[in-house]
């Protein structure tokens, strides 16, 4: 099992948790979305846990809790936690790519274009591609590490502190 397999797994566990909020703090058709997309990283999760656990690893399993990147009060709020979730696990795809083994890097690709196309389909705007320097790239995108929202190693819970940007 690779460590970029391990903070895949860990990133699905913290969107899945963060879709929980997104759908508790929406309505309508943005709940739906966001149930869609609750379990579109549910099945992504459950997929990658199979993948280790067949490879000999052991799953590392959810937190009870994950801290937020910011606080949640309204519509928009849940709107631009989905895209930052999105663009992070984008990122976190991004370096499962790299692996030898050519089944997860396609694995690795079809998830990040996933990830890519959630994004847009909560904020339709084109942004540079995550690790990339552009003009074009989303307040979330360059407002600092792109890290998971899993609190637990091997990510740092402190890199998940972002500045409130006004979005509207």
């Amino acid at each position: 099992m690779t460590d970029a397999l391990a903070k895949a797994l860990a990133a699905e566990h913290a969107a899945v948790y963060a879709y929980g909020v997104v759908g508790g703090k929406t309505t309508g058709r943005l709940r739906a979305r966001a149930s869609i997309g609750f379990d579109a990283h549910r099945a992504r999760r459950d997929q990658l846990r199979t993948l280790i656990a067949q490879r000999g690893g052991t799953p590392s399993e959810p937190g009870p809790t994950y801290q937020l990147p910011f606080e949640i009060t309204t519509a928009s709020d849940a709107v631009r936690l989905a895209v930052l979730v999105e663009e992070r696990l984008t990122t976190a795809y991004l370096e499962l790519a790299a692996d030898p083994d050519a089944s997860l890097r396609r694995l690795a690709a079809l998830a990040a274009q996933e990830c890519a196309t959630r994004a847009y389909g909560w904020r339709p705007a084109i942004t540079a591609f995550p690790g990339m320097p552009g003009l074009g790239a989303s307040p979330t995108a360059t407002a600092g590490p792109t890290p998971s929202l899993d609190p637990t190693p091997p990510l740092d819970p402190s890199s998940l502190v972002e500045e409130p940007a006004d979005t509207q």
